[in-house]
Formats: C-alpha cells, sequence, structure tokens
C-alpha cells in the first residue's frame, strides 16, 4: 500500500493569509475607536462573522460585509460615509495584496511532486483562491485545484476518491486542525499539522495527538520525510 494524493490547504499553509485579516482588523479598530474600544469592537466582528459565515461563506468579502455590519450596529446606523468609504477600500486592498509564499514552500512542492500527485484543497470566494493561486507562481505544481465552500469528511473523500484511489491512500497538510486535520483523519486519510504564527479563532480546535495518522510538523520541508514514513507503516516495515 502506498499514498498516491496529497491535499494541501492554501491560506496560511502555503502563503500568509490571517497576518493580513489581522493587520486589517487593527485598521478597522482605529477607523471605529469613536464609538468602540477594540476589545469590544474584536468581539462583535466576530461574533458578526461566525453569524454570517453560512450565508458569506470564507473570505475576504465576507469578512468586509461583516466589518460593514458591525459598524452600522455600533453607530445605531449612522455611519459616516467616510468611514464606509476607508471599509471598503481595506476590503479592496486585501483582495490585492501581494501573494507571499511562506519560506521553503515552493522548494518543498517541488519535491513532493516528483513522487505524489499535489491537489490544492481551499475553501473561500472562489475568484479570490484562484487569483492568489495564479500570482503565488505556484499553480503548475498542483494535479488540481479544489475550491470548496466548507471543508468535511465527505468532501474529503470525495475529493480524493476523485484525483486518486480514495482517502485511506492520501494525506492531507495543513494549518487548520479544525478545517484541514480532523475531517480528513475523519475521512480515512494521514494528516499533517503545520500550526502558522496566528491562527483565526474559528479555526481553532484540540489536535488528536493520540490518532495514529496524525502528526504535527514544524514546516513544509518535512513533508517529503513524513510521508515516506508513512508508506512504511502501511507497507508493514
Amino acid at each position: 500500500m502506498s499514498i498516491t494524493t496529497i491535499g494541501i490547504d492554501a491560506d496560511d499553509t502555503l502563503w500568509h493569509n490571517e497576518t493580513i485579516f489581522r493587520l486589517t482588523q487593527t485598521r478597522f479598530g482605529q477607523l471605529l475607536a469613536p464609538w468602540a474600544q477594540m476589545d469590544h469592537l474584536s468581539e462583535r466582528l466576530a461574533a458578526t462573522e461566525a453569524r454570517n459565515l453560512r450565508l458569506y461563506g470564507y473570505g475576504v468579502k465576507g469578512f468586509t460585509l461583516s466589518m460593514l455590519e458591525t459598524a452600522m450596529e455600533l453607530t445605531g446606523g449612522d455611519l459616516p460615509g467616510s468611514v464606509t468609504r476607508e471599509i471598503l477600500a481595506a476590503g479592496r486592498e486585501m483582495l490585492s495584496h501581494p501573494v507571499e509564499p511562506l519560506a521553503g514552500v515552493e522548494q518543498a512542492l517541488h519535491r513532493l511532486s516528483q513522487r505524489w500527485r499535489l491537489v490544492l484543497i481551499t475553501k473561500g470566494d472562489l475568484f479570490d483562491q484562484e487569483n492568489k493561486l495564479a500570482r503565488s507562481g505556484l499553480g503548475d505544481l498542483f494535479h488540481a485545484v479544489e475550491i470548496v465552500s466548507e471543508k468535511t469528511a465527505a468532501s474529503y473523500a470525495t475529493i480524493f476518491e476523485r484525483h486518486g484511489q480514495g482517502a485511506d491512500h492520501s494525506a492531507m497538510i495543513g494549518n487548520s486542525v479544525r478545517s484541514d486535520i480532523l475531517p480528513a483523519l475523519e475521512a480515512g486519510a494521514w494528516a499533517a499539522y503545520i500550526p502558522y504564527a496566528v491562527t483565526w479563532a474559528h479555526e481553532v480546535a484540540e489536535p488528536p495527538v493520540e490518532h495514529p495518522r496524525y502528526q504535527q510538523l514544524g514546516n513544509i520541508a518535512q513533508v517529503h520525510d513524513w510521508l515516506i514514513m508513512a508508506e512504511r507503516l502501511m507497507a508493514g516495515d
């Protein structure tokens, strides 16, 4: 038995993303300072985002709409036009922000692609994610791209069946325990968690440290050797 397909997350696994959201949230706090303290504003924005996920999904556009909604609530519907324009401008800047791959990512993907089929598996806005992949310069290293509304055990099972020999012969690599690790393991795949410097609260979950197919790694360069070890375990070595 061997691994044929490697699913790899995009945001904060291949390139910086959450830090851009944090910088924009700081800017949002400065704009709304006359109406709310930063801690309270952050709580209100997080609650609005969570409430809107089922309507807007993940990504910059939904985040921008949630900022506007939060601002409207905190100002009693009397949000100055200048602040509205600044919030919209912040959203546009996020969408056009340079895509900066993490250190060692390109080299690691080149090495992995020599042995396994790589599939980018991400969630969020279709146009935004496709655009980021194109601007990253990493697109040619992937056999396929799958952009889903939510990462679930069922979606992983379908993707790994479509692009390989099923979840049992696949692995998922990502920075979110909630989205990249737990549902992939539930589907029957291997899963490697590579923490990013900061994590969106919505993605936080307890890592399944006792699971035999789970591993936490320090960086993406370590994935190759971990997969070799996983294949040896599958073969009974």
